[in-house]
């Protein structure tokens, strides 16, 4: 009995002290441990989980910061409290065409998205912002290696900046893009290619993106304050290496 009754003023003690010391108590500030957030891998549903991937695969977490929490740049918002701001039609909209353009290279905008991202994946990622985009296992960009040469940390980039997305696999191309002027984004492989594009204006486009940014139109992305210019030489280094 008297264990039993140890125990009960024990839990009747710490109750008080939640209590007392939590959001209950005026004048308090509840600080939530990192220790009770969902850690990665923690089950989620499979449309959130799948646009956690999409939001990496193509590229948003390179802008948005991960999980959207921002910090890359002072013109790219984080997106940690976006569900609550917009609806899933004007999220859907901006996803698909786009916010805003700038011919400044520091001006980083929404791209056009349309033809890139099915509304599957971006339903996807709609789900996944309204569901304050949690931590999901794997959904994270490739480490860059740093010791391995410029050519293999750009090979890497091209996929984490979702380039691959639009200019296709080793830069193949094929992706269309009806409403430009070739009807189609252009591949950044073979002879033709580098005669027309030398380094210097890769750099620039790179930078400066395109300033088409009309939907429909697909158009490059401003990587200019996104990009370290260490960075953008790399991709400059592993585009050197396509055929």
């Amino acid at each position: 009995m008297l264990v039993v009754a140890a125990l009960v003023v024990t839990m009747v003690g710490i109750a008080l002290a939640a209590w007392y010391g939590g959001e209950n108590h005026a004048g308090t500030v509840t600080v939530t441990s990192a220790a009770s957030q969902p850690a990665a891998g923690t089950p989620v549903n499979a449309a959130v989980a799948a646009g956690a991937h999409d939001f990496v695969r193509f590229a948003c977490d390179q802008c948005h910061g991960e999980q959207g929490v921002g910090d890359i740049s002072p013109d790219v918002p984080a997106l940690t409290d976006v569900g609550k701001t917009f609806t899933v039609a004007q999220m859907t909209t901006i996803i698909e065409r786009g916010l805003g353009s700038s011919s400044d290279p520091k001006k980083p905008y929404m791209p056009v998205w349309h033809g890139i991202i099915s509304k599957q994946q971006i339903s996807d990622i709609v789900a996944y912002l309204n569901a304050g985009l949690p931590a999901v296992q794997g959904a994270e960009p490739i480490p860059v290696p740093q010791d391995q040469g410029d050519a293999v940390a750009g090979s890497i980039l091209y996929t984490n900046l979702g380039c691959v997305n639009c200019h296709g696999p080793n830069g193949l191309g094929g992706v269309p893009n009806p409403q430009s002027a070739d009807q189609i984004i252009p591949s950044l492989s073979g002879k033709g290619f580098r005669e027309e594009f030398p380094p210097a204006q890769i750099r620039e486009i790179i930078v400066s993106g395109s300033v088409l940014g009309k939907p429909p139109i697909v158009s490059m992305p401003h990587w200019g304050s996104i990009l370290t210019d260490a960075e953008v030489s790399q991709l400059i280094a592993y585009i050197g290496t396509l055929s």
